[in-house]
């Protein structure tokens, strides 16, 4: 384990005191050229970066009027001060959401109002030197993007979207994240993240048909490629190799097996993840999704369903239409896009899966809510959809279940501590401090409730708390796939169960 000192638990929740500085020089891996070249970024710091950054200031706050007003609105009320799950865990000020705003708040008052430009101190603006350049590039990589603060903010400022803002700035005059920028080209030249080709992804769902079948005796496909099938499945890379989201994944192919359905995963555009939205780069959100468009089109789908990705399913809920639509192509008598929690959930409810809810007993389940899916997305036809359906999945294969503290769940939920680009291991310390608020929310509900694992619908959550959960003196396995629970419990036809095999041995 990294080397400082892992946050302890406390009775009650506790606001730090202030301690100035303790995760300066915190920010990850500058990007090479190779990086953020063929995201259409300059491959090193240019020599005119300070204009360069002005004019792209100037350009965002022209191109997104909330920006602008997001900029201007803050009354430093205090609000949003202890609600951000990185300035609970490190102390330091700066990761205070209204703290962060303004460390891009100040350099706009400087350049672009009346009252910065004549009484700069007296309205805390400051000019771009090379230092507050630095600053930003440390201070908005310690922000997950999360919303959190911008729900309890009286007025609604979004610290996301001037994070995104700060972060387009930077890649502009040459310093980018190497995280972000090396997974967003890999995306572009072969269509996910992993930068795994055609070949290796075949063969991985090989692997995966031949472990369903040694498992339940059933035959049960992973389609790759298959022209005229009915549902295109995209999903986050990691469902392809790691754990626990390649339980999911096994989880998703037996539902559309035993639902009779045609589907297929596509070679050119197998990733949900869209890390342009992680950037604020709309170009490059743009391109990732006509990915996904293009690989529709072409193997003449009728619908796009989602695997399980919390930021993934943002982009395509919230601005797909615009980023990659209209998709007039799809049937319009389905959802478009639609979560596979929403298909799943559907079966359930009319009982089209045969559903065995004991083969989870030795669990007892808690569920967290991913930020991109509480706070920016909707799922199903009816408010708070996206709370509900997963919870309605779990309860519907599980016996037991039990709910975290009602103040860290649902809008309220604390972040996971690894979203928004943060998930590299060069800023593991601010991943472990920041998922302070979620692991004390866990560690109660396993001293009280007696909960052994907690489910989450995305690979970035999922990932994240399989590396911070041994921090926190709990097993990384206790984190799992919703669909890795409907796998368990889901009994395919012609699979023989224990019962059936008890049967068969007392007829003989």
């Amino acid at each position: 384990m990294a080397d400082f000192e892992t946050p302890a638990y406390t009775e009650y929740p506790v606001i730090p005191a202030i301690k100035m500085g303790t995760m300066e020089g915190s920010g990850p891996f500058i990007a090479k050229p190779i990086h953020n070249e063929p995201l259409g970024f300059p491959g090193e710091l240019v020599e005119n970066w300070k204009q360069v950054a002005l004019d792209k200031m100037q350009e965002l706050l022209g191109k997104y009027r909330s920006l602008q007003v997001y900029l201007d609105s803050c009354v430093k009320c205090g609000a949003c001060t202890d609600k951000c799950h990185y300035f609970l865990g490190t102390s330091d000020p700066k990761n205070m959401p209204v703290a962060r705003q303004d460390l891009l708040r100040s350099v706009y008052r400087y350049y672009f109002t009346f009252a910065g430009k004549w009484f700069p101190k007296l309205v805390g603006a400051r000019p771009l030197t090379r230092e507050v350049l630095d600053e930003w590039y440390n201070y908005y990589h310690q922000c997950s993007q999360c919303r959190r603060c911008s729900v309890y903010c009286p007025y609604g400022i979004d610290t996301a979207e001037i994070s995104m803002a700060a972060r387009e700035i930077l890649d502009t005059v040459g310093i980018g994240q190497k995280y972000c920028n090396e997974i967003i080209a890999k995306l572009h030249k072969i269509g996910n993240n992993l930068g795994l080709p055609e070949p290796a992804l075949k063969n991985t769902l090989e692997g995966l048909e031949e472990d369903i079948e040694e498992e339940t005796g059933v035959k049960v496909k992973l389609p790759l490629d298959v022209k005229g099938a009915d549902i295109l499945l995209i999903t986050p890379s990691a469902d392809f190799f790691a754990e626990p989201h390649i339980d999911g994944l096994i989880g998703y192919a037996k539902v559309f097996h035993e639902a009779g359905v045609s589907w297929t995963i596509s070679s050119y555009a197998s990733e949900a993840a869209n890390f342009g939205m992680f950037i604020g780069n709309y170009d490059n959100m743009q391109k990732v999704s006509m990915r996904v468009r293009e690989a529709a089109i072409d193997l003449g789908v009728k619908r796009i369903i989602h695997g399980e990705c919390g930021h993934a399913w943002r982009v395509a809920y919230s601005f797909w239409n615009t980023l990659a639509g209209p998709f007039d192509f799809l049937d319009q008598n389905y959802p478009i896009p639609q979560h596979i929690c929403e298909f799943t959930n559907d079966l359930l409810k009319r009982n089209k899966l045969r559903i065995d809810k004991s083969r989870n007993d030795h669990r007892v389940m808690t569920f967290h809510d991913s930020c991109n899916v509480a706070r920016a997305s909707r799922m199903g036809d009816k408010a708070g959809g996206q709370f509900d359906i997963p919870r309605e999945v779990i309860k519907a294969v599980c016996n037991n279940y039990v709910e975290m503290d009602q103040d860290t769940i649902k809008e309220g939920t604390y972040c996971c501590g690894g979203g928004g680009g943060i998930l590299t291991d060069d800023l593991i310390e601010v991943r472990v401090k920041g998922a302070l608020p979620r692991m004390q929310a866990l560690h109660d509900v396993v001293e009280e409730n007696g909960v052994t694992n907690m489910a989450a619908i995305c690979a970035i959550c999922k990932s994240q708390f399989s590396k911070v959960l041994p921090y926190y003196k709990m097993s990384m396995d206790m984190i799992v796939s919703v669909h890795q629970l409907v796998s368990d419990a889901l009994i395919l036809t012609g699979q023989k169960t224990d019962e059936d095999e008890s049967k068969e041995d007392e007829s003989k």
